[in-house]
């Protein structure tokens, strides 16, 4: 017997005839006329790394909570912290918060806290940590660094879990991260989600659409409707996202100008979903052929395009009174 989980809202009723017996009997008439299409189910190694990454995912959010919880507490105590010292976890800023958690508030003692590059900025220090250090804030001040103690200890246990669960999908990983912007937490995030077969998907626009990062289609009457991408695999597009806006921050990248071309017409919150499409698609024929990325390169739509810029910039100059000849460059 071969078990079908088909999505719900491709298999309703008509309204008005809803009851157990008949649900059965539609089900059984579309199953026979091959109108269902069963739902993407992960492997169980595929599962078992899904469940660890989001739970990491999850913790890595709560500890985010408890540091803008802390900046929180530091402005209660009208001390600025935040101010001079960029990364309030980094070794000067959890060194200053031991010593506020502790009840010392001397400015002197604390600027004394600093290390590296920020040992230079003790002035700046002192003067930011002129405030009101109460008892309360800094009991605060401690739980907080608890928590956020008890939390790196289990991502850091979660990790190793995943580095050994990641081990039978090396290779896809490998190639994953060759794409720009996808780090190994990405590559292993990605992975989770989607798995390395890539033939349950019969092409670059099914695995398109089953992460909803493709254009919606509404027309009626010879007008299209505007749409949006609706809701899919929210944890693979969280990461897809992240990993989109650090592509489009790597020069010479086929990303940055495909984001810097939509954005001037389209927006950037349009941009970037541009951006993760094109990135899902090249995912696809990456664990479909096992090869790695490749990059088209920042000049790809002036390379194909070329008449359509050379006639848009003479345009130009002829509006602005210019009589233009063009010579090609001997090679």
């Amino acid at each position: 017997m071969q078990l079908v989980v088909v999505n719900a809202r491709h298999v309703k009723m008509v309204p008005g005839r809803k009851t157990d017996v008949k649900d059965s009997e539609w089900l059984a008439q579309l199953l026979e006329c091959g109108l269902l299409r069963g739902s993407f189910v992960a492997p169980r190694a595929v599962r078992d790394l899904r469940d660890l990454t989001r739970l990491r995912k999850a913790l890595i959010r709560e500890r985010g909570h408890h540091v803008n919880r802390i900046a929180k507490t530091l402005e209660l105590a009208h001390l600025k912290l935040s101010c001079v010292v960029t990364d309030l976890m980094g070794k000067t800023g959890r060194a200053i918060l031991h010593a506020l958690s502790a009840g010392i508030d001397d400015p002197e003692r604390l600027a004394e806290c600093a290390q590296g590059a920020l040992r230079k900025k003790q002035a700046a220090l002192r003067e930011a940590l002129v405030g009101r250090l109460t008892p309360h804030y800094a009991f605060l001040l401690q739980q907080h660094l608890s928590l956020i103690d008890g939390l790196d200890a289990h991502i850091a246990t979660l990790d190793t879990r995943i580095e050994a669960a990641m081990a039978p999908f090396a290779e896809a990983a490998a190639l994953v991260q060759t794409m720009p912007g996808v780090a190994a937490r990405a590559a292993q995030a990605i992975l989770a989600e989607t798995g390395v077969d890539m033939d349950l998907f019969p092409t670059p626009a099914h695995f398109a659409s089953w992460a909803r990062l493709c254009p919606g289609n509404h027309e009626s009457a010879g007008k299209r409707q505007s749409t949006t991408t609706g809701k899919g695999a929210t944890w693979l597009r969280a990461t897809l996202q992240e990993a989109a806006w650090a592509a489009v921050r790597s020069k010479k990248s086929y990303y940055r100008a495909l984001y810097h071309r939509l954005k001037a017409r389209r927006g950037a919150k349009k941009a970037i979903v541009a951006v993760q499409h094109a990135m899902i698609v090249a995912l696809w024929h990456m664990l479909k052929h096992r090869v790695a990325h490749h990059d088209l390169g920042a000049d790809y739509f002036d390379r194909r395009h070329t008449a359509r810029i050379r006639r848009h910039h003479v345009r130009r100059l002829e509006q602005l009174g210019y009589d233009v000849v063009l010579v090609e460059k001997a090679a």
